[in-house]
C-alpha cells in the first residue's frame, strides 16, 4: 500500500503507518509472533514483490525485484530470501543455488539475526554481477539484517528504472490541494 501511494502521488503524499515495526525489538516481536507477516514486512523495506500470496513451498524465493539489465530489452532479477529465525551457513548456500537455478543477477538474504563468519565467507565467494551500463560490480550474494534496513542500508544493485515488467506504473496524481484523511480502525484491530 505504501508503495502504491508513493507511486501514485510521489513525495507529495504524507502518511503515518500505525502498528508496523519501527525498531529491531518491534521486528523481533513480529518475527516471533508471525514469521509470514515478518517476511512481507521485510520485503516491503527493500521494495520487493512477494512471490506468492499464500503460505506454502516457495522454492527458496520469498521475493523478487526486477531491474533493467545491459540491454533495452534485457531484464535482470534480484531474488530475496527472508529468515525470521536462527541462521545457518546452508541458508546462504541454498540462496546461491536459487540464484544459479533462476539465472538471477543477485541474491539477498534478509534476516533478523546477524550473519555468521561462515555465512559471510560463503556470500563473498559467490562473485559479482557486472553491469556494463553502470560500469560497476555488485556482490552476487548479499546479507542484510533488519537492523541494517532500519538504519537505511539498501540492496547494492543497479538503479531500478521503470521497466513495466512487473506492473504498469500509475500516472502521477495532480495535487489539487493538501488533503488529509484518516482511516478508522475497529476497536482492538
Amino acid at each position: 500500500m505504501k508503495g502504491r501511494l508513493k507511486d501514485t502521488f510521489g513525495d507529495s503524499v504524507q502518511f503515518k503507518v500505525v502498528g508496523e515495526p519501527v525498531s529491531v525489538p518491534d521486528a523481533a516481536a513480529l518475527a516471533a509472533s508471525d514469521p509470514y507477516q515478518f517476511q512481507w514486512w521485510a520485503l516491503g523495506l527493500v521494495g520487493a514483490r512477494p512471490v506468492e500470496e499464500k503460505k506454502g513451498a516457495d522454492k527458496g524465493i520469498d521475493g523478487k525485484i526486477v531491474f533493467q539489465g545491459d540491454g533495452a530489452t534485457k531484464f535482470e532479477m534480484v531474488m530475496l530470501s527472508v529468515k525470521a529465525g536462527h541462521l545457518m551457513a546452508n541458508h546462504v548456500r541454498d540462496l546461491r543455488g536459487v540464484v544459479e537455478r533462476e539465472k538471477a543477477a543477485i541474491g539477498v538474504l534478509l534476516s533478523m539475526e546477524d550473519p555468521t563468519g561462515p555465512m559471510k565467507t560463503e556470500a563473498a565467494t559467490a562473485g559479482f554481477y557486472e553491469s556494463q551500463i553502470w560500469g560497476r560490480r555488485y556482490p552476487k550474494i548479499q546479507l542484510l539484517t533488519v537492523a541494517d534496513l532500519l538504519a537505511g542500508k539498501q540492496i547494492d544493485m543497479p538503479p531500478i528504472r521503470q521497466v513495466g515488467a512487473t506492473f504498469k506504473k500509475a500516472p502521477k496524481a495532480s495535487p489539487k490541494g493538501r488533503e488529509t484523511a484518516e482511516l478508522a480502525l475497529p476497536e482492538g484491530g
